[in-house]
């Protein structure tokens, strides 16, 4: 619905989460015994606010979790149709159960493939396209991969206001988890130059892994194509022929967003 301007719409959403980890940042290290977002609740505003943002936190994260697993299950039965739909959750569940259980150094690296991989992939995606863009690709469907598709179907906000709008609501929830960052002060072995570090470098990872990826996308696949029923990241690597291996990567991600929300 909002077309290109999607772009925007992420860059917008990153510039406001950049302020506010910024912010957070210098709160976590005004006090290194600040241990969640809970503690500085409590501290700064009084105890109920504490138990508010605890819980309302616990719940988003129980909602991404089981989000994540209904994803899972949705990957499976398309390669097994016939698979019992209690099958696939159930053994997500319980091989998340079994990663948490794991000592905190397995756990640690378990979680640290897992990010690379999903780097990789995006990664992967963003130089597919530009190579698909630059050798002037062509899909079955006759689109030609250019720049020119961010622009040339009714411009950047072919809904006008209301489809740039509407697309806020779903964007955020693409941010989840990148105030994770702020956690790892108490745990940091040197965290008044590593938090400052991560941070800073977030405007640089929204422009690479959320804007050069949907950029990527949309000018090998203008956006009245993409469809929402599929990931738009398997459709474009199977345009390049690599659909299966492009599968496989996603459900791999997808497991590794939900080992992130299961901890």
């Amino acid at each position: 619905l909002a077309g290109p301007g999607v772009l925007l719409v992420y860059a917008i959403i990153g510039g406001a989460l950049f302020l506010v980890m910024r912010a957070l940042g210098e709160v976590l290290l005004s006090d290194l015994r600040y241990k969640s977002f809970a503690d500085v609740a409590h501290d700064l505003i009084g105890p109920w606010a504490g138990y508010m943002t605890g819980w309302t936190y616990y719940f988003c994260w129980l909602v991404t979790a089981v989000a994540e697993v209904v994803v899972i299950t949705g990957y499976l039965r398309f390669w097994w149709p016939t698979l019992p739909l209690w099958i696939p959750p159930v053994v997500t569940v319980a091989l998340l159960l079994s990663l948490n259980l794991t000592t905190v150094r397995a756990f640690g690296e378990i979680e640290f493939w897992f990010s690379i991989i999903k780097i990789v992939a995006i990664l992967a995606l963003v130089v597919v396209g530009i190579w698909m863009v630059a050798t002037g690709f062509t899909s079955p469907g006759g689109a030609h991969a250019s720049l020119a598709n961010l622009w040339n179907d009714g411009g950047l906000f072919p809904h006008g206001f209301d489809g740039f709008a509407g697309a806020f609501q779903i964007a955020v929830f693409a941010f989840v988890g990148t105030e994770l960052i702020g956690t790892t002060a108490a745990e940091a072995e040197d965290p008044e130059v590593t938090l400052p570090r991560a941070i800073n470098a977030i405007p640089v990872r929204i422009l690479l892994f959320y804007l050069g990826a949907l950029a990527a996308i949309m000018c090998v696949t203008p956006w009245r194509e993409v469809s929402a029923d599929s990931s738009p990241f398997v459709a474009m690597f199977t345009l390049a022929g690599l659909g299966v291996a492009a599968s496989v990567v996603n459900f791999v991600v997808t497991t590794a967003a939900a080992s992130s929300a299961n901890s």
